[in-house]
């Protein structure tokens, strides 16, 4: 995923990711940047859920039929998206 990196891309790896090894020479070329954010798992994430029904924080989206998945692909590269896009996949069967 480096090498998909522009000059001075950065890599930010979420999550609990699988182990993998990484060539720093692919970090020096093209000055990238790679960083991490790990979870706080299971216990941690459920306090921060009922956190934020407590006290009504919500995300901010913009809900999208799935069949409108191209005009949202089209609209990221306009960069005319001001929430997250959330795909509504209630519609396929």
């Amino acid at each position: 995923m480096l090498r998909l990196l522009t000059l001075e891309g950065t890599l930010s790896v979420l999550g609990f990711p699988m182990q993998t090894p990484v060539n720093l020479m692919e970090l020096s070329f093209g000055r990238k940047k790679l960083s991490s954010s790990g979870t706080g798992g299971t216990r941690h994430t459920a306090e921060l859920l009922s956190f934020a029904a407590e006290h009504g924080i919500t995300a901010d989206i913009e809900l999208l039929p799935s069949a409108q998945i191209q005009q949202a692909f089209d609209r990221l590269e306009r960069g005319d998206v001001r929430y997250r896009f959330v795909l509504d996949l209630a519609d396929l069967d």
